[in-house]
């Protein structure tokens, strides 16, 4: 996302005139409006004239329109690739000047680079704190390989890696992120990895010459964004991230609903010997908790800050800016991947306590 003007004060009004630049910038943009907020672009709308003959004339105009953000059947204004847009909020609060920050410049919160690939086809992926990015998708036809073609195949699938190579050099900077996945099914991520060594050794590619013990080959099912949940739970992968933002983001999970699956053991002796009544979830719950600043950890999916109501959208930026203020973490999720997906089952709120507190189930969510 290119930020192209600022012109607001923290916790105040004011806008950013920003140009989405690819399509994962379209999400980020998503992120950033709530409903409340003006977004002001230019689009074409089609204007009735009355003709000579006395009849009517459809005409398309371009014209700058501003909308408020509402639910409902209104005016639609579509935020498009390299066209710019104002928006507007009445507060810039603290959750959206972090998404602004990450969308001017997703690839400092990045800590891992994934090479999710198949015969033909590759993605490269910069994961980082709540978001991750398509920086490249690179596609080669290859044909089948078999009898005389199998020239053609070799030709096709060489060119493809030196395809993928060019982005790996132009999107992975090893001064940022911490390890380089490079997965897929069979054995397209081997003979892509052995391609990679052989070319940074005849072009002397530093970069890769000398971080070559962290870039990690992992098994996934297909060379698309849906198998990315595979290499993040792999052991050898998440051993060489375990300090970044991403890994701490689905370990912090892990560890809530390992803990509430403790709690729910009642009956167990395991569970006397374990951590009882350190999960909880929901608003009141989590609130709760805050309130005896016993929440060490503070799981919240970013939907929860695009309510509709402002003051319930404000209770959760403040509820967010107290609990680090206390020395508690924060990890904020996405609704549109696995992890926020899971959290949103619960309320979308959950919290692992510093202490116990048996007595929140007593309290009605």
């Amino acid at each position: 996302m290119k930020i192209v003007r600022r012109e607001f004060i923290r916790d105040g009004p004011g806008s950013v005139k920003m140009v989405a630049e690819e399509a994962d910038d379209l999400w980020l943009a998503y992120n950033l409006i709530s409903e409340g907020d003006s977004v002001l672009s230019v689009t074409v709308r089609k204007v009735l004239r009355e003709a000579a003959s006395g009849g009517r004339d459809a005409e398309r105009v371009k014209l700058k329109l501003e909308i408020k953000v509402e639910i409902g059947a209104f005016h639609t204004l579509e935020v498009e690739l390299h066209r710019p847009f104002v928006l507007r909020k009445e507060i810039w609060d603290s959750v959206a000047l972090d998404v602004l920050h990450q969308a001017s410049d997703p690839t400092t919160s990045a800590d891992l680079a994934v090479v999710l690939m198949q015969e033909g086809l590759a993605h490269i992926l910069l994961v980082g704190k709540s978001v991750t990015t398509t920086r490249s998708r690179v596609e080669t036809s290859i044909p089948r390989k078999h009898g005389p073609a199998i020239a053609g195949y070799d030709k096709a699938l060489n060119k493809f890696f030196d395809n993928v190579l060019l982005a790996f050099l132009k999107h992975v900077d090893f001064n940022i992120v911490r390890c380089a996945v490079i997965a897929s099914p069979g054995f397209t991520k081997d003979q892509f990895h052995r391609h990679l060594m052989l070319e940074a050794e005849r072009r002397s590619l530093r970069s890769i010459i000398e971080n070559k013990s962290r870039i990690v080959l992992v098994h996934a099912t297909s060379g698309y964004k849906h198998s990315l949940r595979e290499v993040l739970d792999a052991p050898n992968v998440m051993n060489m991230i375990k300090d970044t933002k991403a890994a701490q983001e689905v370990r912090a999970l892990q560890d809530f609903f390992a803990m509430l699956s403790n709690v729910r053991c009642l009956y167990t002796y395991v569970h006397n010997l374990l951590d009882p009544a350190r999960a909880c979830y929901g608003p009141k719950h989590v609130e709760v908790a805050h309130e005896r600043l016993a929440v060490q950890t503070l799981l919240i999916t970013d939907e929860l800050f695009r309510n509709s109501d402002i003051p319930t959208r404000q209770r959760y930026v403040n509820l967010v800016d107290s609990v680090k203020n206390s020395g508690g973490s924060v990890y904020i999720f996405s609704s549109m991947h696995v992890s926020g997906e899971q959290l949103a089952q619960l309320t979308g709120i959950a919290a692992i306590l510093r202490f116990p507190l048996p007595d929140l189930e007593d309290i009605e969510m």
